[in-house]
């Protein structure tokens, strides 16, 4: 009967926390499956959830009540080797520039544009997340949420030992998820039906193969000269793509969009879920962070649309419509795919337009903000490496 008791006995271990991660962690898996958002890093990271938030749970570090001894978790070894340390968000990243052709970009290069103002929103997230009393660190750590760039959001939050790394990256990750829930209503807030009614016809010039191989070593330096805390960012990202466009490395960068990102997110997903422990995850400020990664996915989504109407405001893009030819106008949505979502962004973007326009097809436009907004969301979080430790 002693024995029975004591195999049983971690039934009283459970606190009401946990059942509430196991919640969190079934409904991850539900949006994975169900609703097919992200289901290569949801699934496991619900899975990851559930597995971290069990009594006395083996998968996490624990001490040993009779002996004392510490015993490692298998998810904080993981954790230490591939997450705290930065290596599995810039593998990933490796995997993320095989599978991006910069193609759209460089033949119609003032997309570069777009990417860049959709970067308003972690400037303006930042702000707020200070105001609400989190630490600059953690401010910043937050802030790069509403890139929707999960690898950079990881990447700049273990940089700065933030001690909201779960909250932060179940955030990030779930917003690039519900791109197609978050975006179409932000995007028809803030533009008219004749606005989204702009055509804009696309006629790729041609881009030649020595070009495409420069574009990521010159981006590479450019970025390393501007903010050298985004080398090692913007450098796995550039070195992915060239090997996809040298032409020498075909296996290579077929193992490396496929085998590659698919292992590394797989085991980002479980990994970060050693952060998600209740102790740490149920607290009012996880909410917050939420509620803030919200608010700077929405501004920089707005902030991609409101450029796409001009270089500085809406009202300069209006006027200068007015005066450009009626097939050279630009069209608003344009803009929201300068987020770092690619390429659900582009994809969502093509369709409010096709919604609007049967024959308006805005996707090679859209691919092209959506590729910029991959390197600026990059670039934006180098600077915010490089600046935030001159103020803290």
């Amino acid at each position: 009967m002693q024995q029975i008791l004591s195999l049983f006995g971690n039934v009283t271990e459970i606190t009401w926390q946990m059942p509430v991660m196991w919640l969190i962690g079934g409904i991850l898996i539900y949006l994975g499956i169900v609703r097919k958002m992200e289901p290569a890093l949801l699934i496991p990271m619900g899975f990851g959830a559930i597995l971290v938030n069990l009594p006395l749970s083996g998968a996490v570090t624990q001490v040993d009540k009779v002996t004392g001894e510490t015993e490692t978790g298998v998810l904080d070894l993981l954790f230490g080797a591939g997450v705290a340390n930065e290596l599995f968000p810039l593998l990933l990243f490796i995997g993320i520039g095989a599978m991006i052709d910069f193609t759209p970009l460089l033949s119609n290069p003032k997309m570069m544009l777009f990417g860049a103002a959709a970067q308003f929103g972690i400037f303006f997230t930042l702000s707020m997340a200070c105001l609400f009393g989190f630490d600059l660190t953690d401010a910043a750590s937050i802030a790069i949420i509403g890139a929707a760039d999960g690898p950079t959001s990881i990447f700049v939050a273990n940089y700065f030992q933030s001690q909201y790394v779960g909250p932060i990256i179940v955030a990030a990750y779930s917003y690039m998820a519900l791109v197609p829930i978050v975006q179409p209503p932000v995007i028809k807030m803030i533009t008219t039906r004749k606005e989204r009614l702009i055509r804009m016809p696309y006629s790729q010039r041609p881009v030649s193969k020595t070009t495409r191989i420069l574009f990521p070593i010159f981006i590479t330096m450019i970025a390393g000269i501007i903010a050298p805390k985004s080398v090692a960012l913007v450098g796995f990202l550039m070195f992915g793509n060239l090997i996809r466009e040298c032409g020498v490395l075909g296996s290579l960068s077929e193992t490396a969009q496929n085998v590659l990102a698919n292992l590394i997110t797989l085991m980002l997903g479980l990994t970060v879920a050693a952060k998600m422990q209740a102790s740490l995850f149920l607290q009012w400020k996880t909410l917050l962070i939420l509620g803030l990664g919200l608010v700077a996915f929405v501004f920089d989504t707005a902030g991609g649309v409101l450029y796409s109407h001009a270089a500085a405001a809406v009202l300069f893009a209006k006027l200068l419509n007015l005066f450009l030819p009626k097939g050279k106008k630009v069209n608003p949505m344009i803009g929201a795919a300068g987020i770092s979502a690619f390429p659900m962004s582009a994809r969502v973007v093509n369709r409010l337009g096709l919604d609007e326009d049967p024959e308006n097809f805005l996707l090679m436009h859209a691919v092209g903000a959506n590729v910029s907004g991959q390197i600026a969301s990059v670039i934006a979080g180098g600077l915010i490496l490089t600046l935030v430790p001159m103020f803290s």
